[in-house]
């Protein structure tokens, strides 16, 4: 079972199609990318899944249920607009999060303890918000998002902000979290975090679901034959003839293949001419040229 199952869902901004019969399910435990360009309804869902907004028609399942608000303690959402406030100082505005998301005083300050150590931030403790750069208010932010113990992490653009350092922190509590059995949404225009991430996306443009499964399908669902190959010493020019060439050097070549054979038919090639071949490499599609190939087409 799905820990969470989108079905048939629409959502309307007077004629907006905001979300147009947008289904697909998310399983436990995965790290799950909700792609999009800007205006292509990812925030709508995200705000029906949190129950800020409510869809016109479809259903939602928490774990088999009907969602409802009290599946809401179970979720842990970080939005891309931040909302701390900053005033507070960080372990009790920590505190207080954590208390409204049902723990105890004794609890909550456990908690906070413990995630401040594992970031190495006590000292943070005593801070006020207003003192934190734009990167450690983020990683203040991801532990009151965390701070619960929730089933399901909504991330929007949590990489926003942070140095490389503190991108590798979070990225690597992220992959903690998911293999602790947490469902996490990640949502983020950095195709290249969702690559190295995500074990399953979907994308949305127009209000429509375009494309979804998983990352190393995907990029094999829409790889093109393209190959590139190292070797020593020289090539004849007939051996690329039936070869569409994308680059060439004095010691590599990429090429395109005719979509009848396969790799091995082209090392074949190579090697019946006595070509040294180091190195053989298919080249698969990013999932950014796979983004961008999509939303045009749509």
């Amino acid at each position: 079972m799905s820990l969470l199952s989108l079905q048939h869902i629409q959502k309307r901004y007077g004629t907006y199609q905001a979300s147009n019969d947008i289904s697909f399910e998310i399983p436990h435990g995965k790290i799950f990318g909700l792609l999009g360009p800007n205006g292509a309804g990812k925030t709508t869902l995200i705000r029906m899944i949190t129950r800020i907004l409510y869809p016109d028609s479809g259903t939602i399942l928490f774990n088999g249920e009907q969602l409802t608000d009290k599946h809401t303690e179970q979720t842990g959402y970080m939005p891309e607009e931040r909302g701390l406030y900053k005033k507070m100082k960080v372990g009790e505005h920590l505190i207080y999060l954590a208390r409204l998301k049902g723990l105890t005083k004794a609890e909550a300050k456990e908690a906070v303890q413990q995630w401040l150590e594992k970031f190495e931030i006590t000292g943070w403790f005593n801070k006020n918000i207003e003192e934190l750069s734009k990167g450690m208010s983020q990683k203040v932010q991801f532990i009151a998002t965390v701070i619960h113990n929730p089933q399901l992490l909504i991330l929007d653009e949590p990489f926003s902000g942070l140095d490389p350092i503190n991108s590798k922190l979070i990225e690597e509590e992220i992959r903690q979290l998911s293999l602790q059995g947490k469902t996490i949404i990640f949502s983020t225009h950095r195709m290249e975090q969702v690559e190295e991430i995500c074990d399953e996306i979907v994308l949305v443009n127009g209000g429509k679901k375009i494309l979804e499964g998983s990352v190393k399908e995907l990029k094999q669902r829409f790889k093109e034959n393209k190959f590139h190959i190292a070797y020593k010493g020289e090539i004849n020019d007939s051996l690329l003839q039936n070869l569409h060439v994308i680059t060439r050097s004095n010691d590599a070549v990429t090429v395109q293949f005719s979509e009848e054979h396969h790799g091995n038919d082209l090392l074949k090639l190579f090697v019946e001419n006595k070509v040294e071949v180091t190195s053989f490499n298919e080249l698969l599609p990013s999932i950014n040229e796979i983004f961008i190939r999509k939303v045009k087409e749509s």
